[in-house]
C-alpha cells in the first residue's frame, strides 16, 4: 500500500486532468495524478523525435483553452505564452488561393476577389456565428443539469437552460435549433456561392470527426472550432511558444506549486471499487494507492469497460457505454525540414501562410476524402490542416530549419484490406506527402525526418480509444445533458467517490479544459468545499 495518504487521484496526465488536478489542489486536497507515459500531456505535448527539433506531437494548436482557466490557474507566469496566427490560406488546383487575413478590409477585399456575393455576405456569416458561440459559451464551463431529476440543483440549471434559449427570442429559437443538427454544407449554402470559400470554411466542420461536409450535425463541430477565435487575444487561435507541450508543462507546474503531485510511468491497471465505492487504484506493477476519490481522465470506454471491473456498474450503463460513439478518423504527420517550403500560390511574404494552410478546394472533393474513410481507407486526396509555427516560433528547430504539423482527414482506425503494417502506414504517409508536394515544388527535397502516425499509432501511444481526438464525437445526441450517457453528465460515476474529468464529458473535445475544470467544481461541491 501507497504510505502517503490522498485526498484524489487523478488517473491520466492529460491536459484535462491536470485541469481538474490543479483545481483541487487549490482548494487544499492533497492530490496524485498518474500517467502512464513517461511524460505528462497526453496528447498535448512537445517531444524531440529527431536531433534538435520539436514536435507538437499530437495536438497542435492552442485555439479553445479558456481565458478563465489560462487566468485562474496563472498559466502564464508558469510559462505559457501563445502567438497568434497571423493569416491563412486555401491553395487551389488551378494555381490560385484563397488567403485568410486578420484584417477585415483585407479580408473583404480578397473574398471579393473571388465572389462580390461572398464579400458581403461574409459579414451576416460572421455575426451569425458570434450569436451561436454567444449562445454556447456561459454553457461551456457550467455543469449540464439532469433534465430527468428533481434535485433543487439540476431545476435551477434546467431554468437557467430555458431562460438563457428563451432570450434569444423566437426567430432565433429556430435558428438556433436547425444550426445544431445541420449539415456543414447546407448552413454555408445559406451564405456562399463560392466553392473555394466554403471549401475553406468546411475544414472545420470535420477535423476530429468521422462526418463529411454533408453529414448533418457537422455544423456544430465548425462552431465548437470557432469558438476558439472569439475569444479575443488570449483565446485566438494560434501557437504556444514550444509546443503545445507548454500548455501541459504550465499545468504541471502550477499543480505542483499547488502542492499537487505527478507520478509518471505508473499505468493505472484497474480502479479499487469496495461497497459501491471508489477506493484507489492498482497500478500495473501491484502497487495499490488508496484515496476516497478517483477521477478519471481517460475516455468513457477506456474508463468502464478497462479498468473498472464489470461487477460493479450496471449492465444497462455498461451497455450504453460501449455504445457512445468513439470513431478514429485522422492522421498526424510531424515533419523536419531543411528550409521553408514554397507555395507558388501564394504571394512571396504573405502572412496567409503563417498560419493554417489547406489544399482542398472543393466541397466535393472533401466529401469524396469522407466516402474513402467510409470503406475503409485513407482519402486518396486527403484534407489537410498544415501549419509551420516555426516561422513565427523559432525555438522549436535549429537556425534556418523548420517545422511542419500535418493533420489529416481521413485516415480509418480499421483498414479494410487489414491491419495497419509499417508499409500500409509508410503508404498513408506518403499519399499525404505527394498531396502537399502537388502545391510546393520544392517540398520532398526538404524533408529530414517524417512522423507518420495513423489512428492506431495515437491510440497506442495516447491512450485515445480508436486515435478519436475529441473522446467521443460532437454530435447532438452525444452533447450537452446526453454527453457521455443520459444520466451521468454530471461528471459522476455510477460509483460512490468516482468521477471523469476526459473530453469524453461536456463540453467535448479540443484542448479546452473545460470538462476538467467542470469535473473539480462537481467533486468541490460534493465534499462541501465550494465557497
Amino acid at each position: 500500500m501507497g504510505s502517503k495518504q490522498h485526498d484524489a487521484i487523478v488517473v491520466g496526465a492529460g491536459h484535462n486532468g491536470l485541469v481538474a488536478a490543479c483545481y483541487l489542489a487549490r482548494a487544499g486536497l492533497k492530490v496524485l495524478v498518474l500517467e502512464r507515459n513517461a511524460y505528462v500531456g497526453g496528447a498535448a505535448v512537445s517531444r524531440s523525435l529527431y536531433e534538435g527539433f520539436t514536435y507538437s506531437n499530437c495536438s497542435y494548436v492552442c485555439s479553445l483553452l479558456r481565458t478563465e482557466i489560462i487566468r485562474g490557474l496563472e498559466l502564464p507566469r508558469h510559462g505559457l505564452q501563445i502567438i497568434p496566427y497571423e493569416g491563412g490560406c486555401t491553395m487551389m488546383r488551378t494555381g490560385e488561393h484563397l488567403a485568410i487575413y486578420d484584417n477585415h478590409d483585407a479580408m473583404r477585399r480578397e473574398l471579393a476577389r473571388h465572389s462580390r456575393h461572398d464579400a458581403e455576405a461574409y459579414d451576416r456569416y460572421v455575426r451569425d456565428m458570434l450569436r451561436h458561440c454567444r449562445f454556447i459559451k456561459p454553457l461551456l464551463l457550467r455543469e449540464p443539469p439532469d433534465p430527468t431529476s428533481f434535485k433543487p440543483r439540476d431545476i435551477r440549471e434546467l431554468l437557467f437552460l430555458g431562460r438563457h434559449f428563451g432570450k434569444l427570442g423566437e426567430a432565433r429559437m429556430y435558428d438556433t435549433l436547425r444550426f445544431f443538427t445541420m449539415s456543414c454544407a447546407d448552413m454555408l449554402d445559406e451564405y456562399f456561392e463560392s466553392e473555394i470559400v466554403k471549401a475553406h470554411l468546411a475544414g472545420s466542420s470535420i477535423i476530429g470527426t468521422a462526418l463529411g461536409p454533408r453529414s448533418p450535425g457537422s455544423a456544430y463541430v465548425l462552431l465548437h472550432h470557432y469558438m476558439g477565435s472569439i475569444d479575443g487575444a488570449v483565446g485566438a487561435w494560434g501557437f504556444a511558444r514550444g509546443g503545445m507541450g507548454a500548455v501541459t508543462q504550465a499545468l504541471a507546474a502550477s499543480l505542483t506549486a499547488s502542492g499537487g503531485t505527478i507520478r509518471a510511468s505508473a499505468p493505472v491497471a484497474q480502479i479499487l471499487v469496495r461497497h459501491g465505492r471508489a477506493t484507489g487504484v492498482v497500478l500495473d506493477s501491484g502497487e495499490e494507492i488508496s484515496a476516497p476519490v478517483v477521477v478519471s481522465n481517460l475516455d468513457v470506454r477506456r474508463t468502464f469497460l478497462e479498468t473498472v471491473a464489470p461487477e460493479h456498474l450496471p449492465g444497462e450503463f455498461l451497455e450504453q457505454v460501449r455504445r457512445f460513439k468513439i470513431r478514429g478518423s485522422s492522421g498526424k504527420l510531424n515533419i523536419a525540414l531543411d528550409g521553408l517550403p514554397q507555395f507558388p500560390a501564394i504571394p512571396q511574404g504573405s502572412p496567409s501562410t503563417r498560419g493554417d494552410m489547406h489544399i482542398t478546394d472543393t466541397l466535393e472533393m472533401v466529401e469524396r476524402a469522407y466516402d474513402d474513410w467510409k470503406e475503409g481507407r485513407w482519402s486518396r486526396a486527403p484534407y489537410v490542416d498544415m501549419l509551420i509555427p516555426t516561422q513565427i516560433d523559432p525555438t522549436m528547430t535549429p537556425d534556418g530549419k523548420h517545422y511542419m504539423s500535418v493533420f489529416v482527414q481521413y485516415c480509418p482506425y480499421q483498414l479494410a484490406e487489414g491491419e495497419w503494417t509499417p508499409a500500409r502506414r509508410q503508404a498513408f504517409g506518403d499519399t499525404v506527402i505527394d498531396a502537399i508536394a502537388r502545391h510546393s515544388p520544392n517540398f520532398k527535397d526538404l524533408i529530414l525526418h517524417a512522423e507518420i502516425r495513423t489512428p492506431r499509432d495515437i491510440e497506442n501511444e495516447v491512450g485515445l480509444t480508436e486515435g478519436n481526438i475529441f473522446q467521443g464525437e460532437l454530435t447532438f445526441d452525444q452533447l450537452l445533458f446526453n454527453r457521455p450517457i443520459p444520466g451521468y453528465a454530471q461528471y459522476r460515476a455510477p460509483l460512490k467517490g468516482m468521477y471523469m474529468c476526459g473530453s469524453s464529458t461536456h463540453p467535448g473535445g479540443g484542448v479546452m479544459g473545460a470538462p476538467g475544470a467542470n469535473a473539480a467544481n462537481a467533486i468541490l461541491r460534493d465534499l462541501g468545499r465550494l465557497q
